[in-house]
């Protein structure tokens, strides 16, 4: 039934930027509302300014911050442009992996994608990567075998082990090292479960490729005065989610 679809040179990038845009809306608020302690799945949402509660047409993802003009309808407060942002970057997920890979393999790079984002939101802003998305991330994987996408499950489980084991030995060589914690607890989980997702013969590339990111960044907070350490925190999750969904884009899932 959705396989026609799925398929179609436009409706398909077109019907996965919407749905990538209400997940988007999700994810905006799971990233901000996660770690406050509120909850992401009861209770109405709401002005963060006033409490005023939104209605239905004031949810609508990225419509409604055009009709209210970035502003709460109630008090006028301005609405963070960050929710919008990830909307956006999350129907670009989808317009974008349906669009070079129309069909099921497309849907899976999608949900890789939005799986991806509340990870990388998460650890920029917080240095956190919760288990429980790790583990969303790594069910994704394993849904996506038992249906048959590529790659095999041999590279797949290679994948996962090499992944997580060897960001855990780095890790523990570090803190044997240093005599303190050089990576969080959930980067080998995060790398585990791209291994699961891309196969071990993706790893040295995204490796590559997040290694090259934190570069870049380093030399802009230098640029930009910042003074650099051993101290010096990169949000490495992050980069590792940056650098896979590129390559699950470029090259597919094989």
């Amino acid at each position: 039934m959705f396989a026609p679809l799925l398929e179609h040179p436009i409706l398909a990038p077109v019907a996965a930027a919407i749905l990538g845009a209400i997940f988007g809306s999700f994810i905006g608020a799971l990233v901000v509302r996660w770690p406050a302690g509120r909850s992401v799945l009861t209770g109405r949402s709401q002005c963060d300014a006033c409490g005023a509660p939104l209605r239905a047409w004031q949810l609508i993802p990225m419509i409604s911050y055009i009709l209210l003009r970035g502003r709460c309808a109630a008090c006028g407060a301005a609405i963070g442009r960050p929710a919008l942002l990830v909307e956006l970057v999350a129907a670009a997920i989808g317009a974008a992996s349906l669009a070079l890979h129309p069909g099921t393999q497309g849907l899976a790079i999608a949900a890789f994608g939005w799986l991806l984002l509340p990870l990388a939101l998460l650890d920029f802003r917080h240095y956190w990567l919760p288990h429980p998305l790790n583990a969303a991330l790594a069910l994704g994987a394993l849904a996506g075998a038992l249906a048959g996408l590529p790659p095999d499950w041999t590279s797949r489980l290679i994948g996962a082990g090499a992944g997580f084991g060897g960001l855990w030995l780095i890790a523990l060589a570090y803190r044997g090292l240093r005599g303190r914690e050089g990576l969080g607890g959930g980067d080998p989980l995060l790398l585990g479960a791209i291994g699961l997702w891309l196969g071990w013969q993706a790893l040295p590339l995204v490796l590559m490729l997040a290694s090259g990111l934190g570069l870049a960044a380093a030399l802009v907070m230098q640029r930009r005065g910042v003074a650099l350490d051993a101290a010096t925190r990169f949000p490495l999750g992050t980069l590792m989610a940056l650098a896979a969904w590129p390559v699950a884009l470029a090259g597919g899932l094989s």
